[in-house]
């Protein structure tokens, strides 16, 4: 059963930059079909699993075409458009930042790219959890964690992929099963403790992208769940729309060395400072000029 729709895309709005802007699209269960442009993502919805296709129309809008065992009730249908307009970002407001940007002569590239929006999975659990998977290791090491994690727990679609599994799903393992078969290492136990405490209901870990509270507090929250320290702390800010903070990381810092001190390291403190005047935009201003080339050429993932 396939369901077809589309959504009007806002102003100042790139899907493809969008779809590019860091590393979630080359992790299941997302993955990219170059011809035609298309973000491809394996999930349930309501109950359903999916497989979701997502490309730019002609017009500008975006397509969605929806394969399920089942015809899509008006609820799940609902859920779907709202899922995919929160993981393109497609809400939020972004007048105020290209209006900084493009002040500076040397930042007018984001604004002409309509870079900016970063792209994030269909919960924050899922976010959540490959943020954890992220720190301390490889690229290649998270990509397979990622995939250990779909493929092993995940749930089928029609088209016989997996999805990103429930925390329910992942509470039932044991840290042994986690350690030897999705390769957690240390991560294990604290990827177990987050999964039982949502599946069980003690925590809410969803409310973070609706939060009105202050980025600090919600900083200090973050960072109080076990596995989540700064870096992976800052970087679920950027998922919320939070900027504030740069979410400094092995290959970020190389890659700040390279550009304004050819590959000499310098303090952390001195990297804050250049971006303090950016304000609660400073996180996606240093993430942008970190990636500008993939701008310029084929996504490196």
């Amino acid at each position: 059963m396939t369901t077809n729709f589309k959504i009007s895309a806002p102003p100042n709005f790139s899907f493809q930059t969008t779809v590019f802007s860091h590393g979630w699209c080359a992790l299941e269960p997302f993955s990219v079909i170059e011809k035609p442009f298309t973000l491809s993502y394996a999930a349930v919805i309501d109950g359903l699993p999916v497989d979701i296709k997502i490309a730019e129309r002609i017009d500008g809008a975006i397509s969605i075409r929806v394969r399920s065992d089942n015809r899509l009730t008006t609820t799940q249908r609902r859920e779907c458009i709202a899922r995919i307009k929160t993981m393109l970002r497609m809400e939020e407001p972004f007048d105020v930042f290209y209006k900084i940007v493009n002040s500076n002569p040397k930042l007018r590239w984001i604004k002409k790219s309509l870079a900016g929006r970063m792209l994030r999975c269909g919960t924050f659990f899922e976010d959540l959890i490959k943020v954890i998977c992220t720190t301390n290791c490889s690229w290649a090491l998270t990509t397979l964690m990622v995939k250990n994690l779909c493929r092993t727990l995940g749930e089928v679609t029609p088209s016989g992929q997996k999805t990103f599994p429930s925390p329910d799903a992942i509470a039932a393992q044991s840290e042994s099963f986690m350690r030897k078969e999705i390769r957690a290492g240390y991560r294990a136990p604290y990827i177990l403790e987050l999964a039982e405490q949502i599946a069980s209901g003690t925590n809410d870990v969803e409310q973070f992208r609706h939060s009105d509270k202050p980025t600090n507090v919600l900083y200090n929250e973050l960072i109080s769940l076990k596995g989540v320290g700064p870096y992976a702390a800052e970087s679920l800010l950027k998922l919320i729309g939070r900027y504030d903070h740069l979410a400094l990381d092995s290959w970020t810092r190389k890659k700040y060395y390279e550009l304004y001190h050819n590959g000499r390291r310098v303090s952390d403190k001195t990297i804050v400072k250049r971006y303090g005047k950016f304000g609660e935009w400073a996180g996606l201003v240093f993430w942008l000029e970190m990636t500008k080339y993939w701008y310029r050429e084929k996504f490196p993932l």
